[in-house]
């Protein structure tokens, strides 16, 4: 199994939608994922009508409270959720007192079988659940809007990813990083040239992906309708920049 994680400490940068959507694109491809979501705010369990029963989460695994098989729910053909929950920050705060906290998903993960891709959601911020994704991880890819504030923090991303490579997780890569709400052809100066100076940057140019993600309703109208992008408008700029980050994403595993 593959564990890719998806991370940004920046909020809105599309961290969910990235996830959920490169699963369908996988699924579409004829693997089997596991989705699991570790952010506090659940958008990535929302995405599915699925919901789990109190105790069914993530935050009962992490502090053994449930076994992997009592909250593992198959969300659709070849996909499966391990569902998060509003107290997930409570239990990050608990574990995150426990020595080895940064391992708490890699035990986890031991005991998935049969999968081929595992995808993670992160939380905002850089606590002890990112640390912990990043060390269960074979590769991080990074979301990014085009924009000042949303750039500055990248650095210290890096430096967290590059710590948890020495330390913790010597087989992470940092697989790269795409722009979310952007598109190639956008006239708008400043975006241009952010991404400009990312692309030609000696540290970033090397991690800037070829594929974008333009601004498209029909991601937003499938979410919402908790439908497979592929299934509800899949010739839609969406569904086809979803695919081809996919297609990217695997040539960089």
């Amino acid at each position: 199994m593959q564990t890719i994680v998806f991370s940004n400490h920046k909020g809105g940068t599309g961290k969910t939608t990235s996830c959920l959507n490169v699963a369908y694109a996988l699924i579409e491809a004829g693997k089997t994922v596991l989705l699991v979501d570790c952010d506090s705010q659940c958008n990535l369990s929302q995405s599915f009508a699925y919901r789990p029963a109190e105790g069914k989460t993530i935050g009962a695994v992490l502090l053994g409270q449930a076994s992997l098989s009592d909250v593992v729910e198959e969300v659709g053909e070849g996909l499966y959720l391990i569902p998060s929950s509003s107290n997930l920050s409570e239990v990050e705060e608990r574990i995150s007192k426990k020595p080895g906290a940064e391992f708490a998903l890699s035990e986890v993960l031991e005991e998935v079988e049969e999968i081929d891709f595992c995808l993670v959601d992160t939380p905002g911020g850089l606590g002890k659940l990112t640390y912990a994704a990043l060390t269960a991880a074979d590769a991080v890819f990074i979301p990014a809007q085009p924009e000042y504030y949303g750039i500055e923090g990248l650095v210290g991303l890096l430096e967290v990813c590059q710590q948890v490579q020495k330390r913790l997780n010597k087989k992470l890569k940092i697989g790269g990083l795409f722009f979310t709400q952007y598109n190639r052809n956008d006239r708008r100066r400043a975006q241009r040239d952010m991404v400009n100076l990312l692309e030609t940057h000696p540290l970033f140019g090397p991690l800037v992906m070829h594929t974008t993600i333009r601004p498209n309703v029909s991601l937003v109208e499938a979410q919402i309708e908790k439908e497979n992008i592929y299934n509800w408008a899949p010739q839609s700029a969406g569904a086809q920049d979803y695919q081809a980050l996919t297609t990217e994403i695997l040539s960089r595993l």
